[in-house]
């Protein structure tokens, strides 16, 4: 039996990886595409020895580095096209095979730039996490580093979380707190098991 596919994501600051893990927590697989592509960058994975021949100096001990790698692309506007033409296979191989692996009803598939990279009709459902836009700024502020302009810059990248609200299947508020948001996911989940037992 084919799984039913969740496409699940979110702007910045949303709560998605905290909801992708209560979507675990239910016990349904989740692939991660960014822990995907960590494992792809980190010493043996399967971008590392192409990325470092385009890119020698980006080859560290431990693969790629992600900082160096940042640098390059600042530098030379074509890099980044190069480089995932390299990785965008690989992490469309990793999916897969994720895919093949697994013997669950339902997975789920956390995917930052989900409608960015135009992958919306991949999936059986688009679960978008949003919260208020006071709230979101609040909560990417206050990570390590992070300055305003920095927010504003990936915020301009992202498709508005307006946008992707009303594109989805469902939505999930995770402003006002972890107990209601969790209810949320289990809705979401019934709903899909009833309709697929059907």
């Amino acid at each position: 039996m084919i799984p039913h596919r969740i496409g699940l994501t979110g702007s910045i600051g949303m709560g998605k990886s905290t909801t992708a893990a209560m979507f675990a927590e239910e016990g349904v697989p989740v692939w991660d595409a960014d822990a995907a592509v960590h494992e792809l960058y980190s010493a043996g994975g399967a971008a590392v020895e192409p990325l470092s021949a385009l890119l020698p100096e980006a080859a560290s001990p431990t693969g790629i580095d992600r900082t160096v790698l940042r640098t390059a692309i600042l530098a030379d506007t074509t890099l980044l096209q190069r480089i995932e033409r390299i990785v965008h296979p690989l992490v469309a191989a990793n999916r897969a095979a994720f895919a093949h692996d697994t013997q669950a009803d339902i997975v789920l598939y956390d995917i930052p730039l989900l409608f960015e990279t135009g992958q919306a009709d991949a999936f059986d459902t688009l679960v978008v996490v949003s919260s208020p836009a006071e709230v979101q700024r609040a909560r990417v502020l206050a990570r390590p580093g992070m300055t305003e302009a920095a927010f504003e810059a990936i915020l301009a990248k992202q498709v508005p979380d307006a946008q992707k609200r009303a594109q989805a299947d469902h939505v999930i508020d995770t402003s006002r707190g972890l107990d209601p948001a969790r209810a949320q996911v289990r809705a979401i989940l019934a709903e899909i098991r009833s309709s697929h037992h059907a």
